[in-house]
């Protein structure tokens, strides 16, 4: 089966694409910048060019969608623009052309509103409550795909929870620079518990997801490794093994909320670049609990998370040379 894999040149689209190589895939890639996926064909351009995206469907019997605008903090247009109408227009062009399967990557964060989830499953997407314009517009795109499942073409969204790992610039790399930096703090002390999904365990579920699509068609599933810890413990190895200091203070909850909104509106009227400091979609996250049920998911999926988070630090602190 020929299968097309967008945003390959990402961690987790990569770890995909690389994977479905390994078991024999005719795999296709669909990014702006190359893939360096041994085995995989890329192919360039942006999803919101309906020229480039028909090119990369044509003659695929199925597809997984990674591709996404993914930050903290942005125009909300050009969120929705990559987001909601770049699916739109895959999911359009994946019809045309007669795909069979088609596996949408999502996030939880559809579904987070900005309270603890303890155990929770896969709550519906909620593109109105969704915290910030990439959970909100990633919620909206879930809805879209979701409403395409039919008789032709089946398809179901995948949730790997804060994934993570050796390479990964999103999440890993800038814990270190801010530990670093000395601009960690801790909210109300790390203590809320968190799951977190190592990167291959991530892509090991999607590519089940992508085989077992008819025991799944028109459902979303959380992923995660199913290890909730206390954020403060999660942040500290990745500083051990990033070879940083680990954070230190602490601030309350409602305090780092209430800062990462005004943080977040000055940040948007000034010329500075990059990511602010912090925001109130970041500050929930680092104050609130959001682990899951994964008991639906393994069996639907037929299964396991293969890597354990204390082996998974052991490969992220290999990769930074720290060893001992």
């Amino acid at each position: 089966m020929k299968v097309l894999v967008t945003g390959a040149s990402g961690m987790l689209g990569g770890a995909v694409a690389a994977l479905m190589v390994g078991r024999s895939y005719s795999v296709r890639t669909f990014q702006r910048r190359g893939s360096r996926v041994a085995g995989a064909q890329d192919v360039f351009g942006d999803l919101t060019d309906p020229a480039a995206v028909e090119q990369a469907v044509a003659g695929v019997d199925g597809i997984i969608h990674l591709a996404a605008k993914v930050s903290f903090s942005g125009e909300e247009n050009e969120f929705h623009r990559v987001n909601v109408l770049g699916t739109a227009s895959l999911l359009e062009a994946a019809r045309a052309a007669g795909a069979q399967r088609f596996i949408y990557v999502s996030s939880p964060s559809v579904a987070h509103v900005g309270r603890s989830l303890a155990g929770a499953g896969a709550e519906p997407a909620d593109p109105h409550g969704a915290r910030g314009a990439y959970a909100r517009t990633k919620a909206q795109a879930e809805r879209l795909a979701l409403t395409a499942d039919d008789g032709r073409m089946a398809v179901a969204a995948i949730r790997p929870h804060v994934v993570w790992g050796p390479g990964d610039t999103q999440l890993v790399e800038r814990v270190i620079a801010r530990a670093h930096a000395g601009r960690l703090p801790l909210l109300s002390g790390g203590t809320a518990m968190v799951d977190t999904t190592y990167v291959d365990n991530a892509a090991s579920a999607i590519a089940a997801a992508y085989e077992r699509i008819e025991h799944i068609r028109g459902l979303a599933l959380v992923v995660t490794n199913g290890e909730p810890r206390p954020i403060g413990e999660l942040l500290a190895r990745i500083c051990a093994a990033g070879g940083a200091p680990e954070p230190r203070w602490s601030i309350p909850g409602w305090l780092g909320r209430a800062a990462g909104s005004v943080v977040e509106t000055l940040w948007r009227r000034s010329t500075a670049d990059g990511e602010p400091p912090m925001t109130r979609f970041l500050a929930e996250q680092l104050s609130t609990a959001h682990w899951f049920d994964q008991r639906r998911t393994r069996e639907l999926l037929n299964w396991t998370p293969e890597v354990g988070l204390d082996e998974g630090f052991k490969r992220l602190a290999a990769h930074y040379g720290n060893t001992r």
